[in-house]
């Protein structure tokens, strides 16, 4: 931004991210008048509504199932539905996101861990594919190469049972 722009209440202006904000440029309304730099460290404003936010009442329940482990019961899931993108013969996984092992996934991609062992509610990766949140995130995305279909509320019921009883 130059020097010479200034922000007016009410405007709508895109909030990029770095450590301490969202990761992805948001929408923030301007609550207060102000000029600055591309030196300033912040602008005053507020976020505007997130339309991207998760509602963790809208995602599949976890699988009553006990005992879920990655070998037995997700390891298949993902073979099927993502390692298209995100498995071992992959060159370049999208978003460094290696989902063929336990320690890969638990690992993360470039955006930091893709669950919350222990709380799927909060795991990026539930609400990814559960198609909640940013559209942009969806996995599989709706229009991908690999012509994966989306999961099912059951196979995402059993991700979040094996996210909240451990991730093993």
């Amino acid at each position: 931004m130059s020097e010479a722009q200034r922000l007016k209440r009410g405007e709508i202006w895109t909030v990029a991210g770095g450590k301490d904000y969202a990761s992805k440029p948001r929408p923030a309304v301007i609550v207060q008048d102000d000029s600055f730099d591309a030196t300033d460290s912040i602008a005053v404003c507020a976020l505007a509504d997130d339309k991207t936010a998760v509602d963790p009442k809208l995602l599949p329940p976890p699988s009553t199932k006990q005992g879920v482990t990655y070998a037995t019961d997700i390891q298949p899931i993902f073979a099927k539905s993502c390692y298209p993108c995100h498995g071992p013969k992959t060159a370049k996984p999208k978003g460094k996101l290696r989902l063929d092992t336990l320690a890969l996934v638990l690992k993360g991609g470039e955006d930091g861990p893709a669950l919350v062992v222990g709380d799927s509610a909060k795991s990026v990766m539930v609400a990814q594919i559960s198609m909640q949140g940013d559209p942009d995130d969806y996995m599989p995305p709706p229009k991908n190469k690999a012509n994966a279909e989306p999961l099912t509320k059951e196979q995402i019921g059993l991700i979040r049972a094996w996210i909240d009883q451990g991730a093993k």
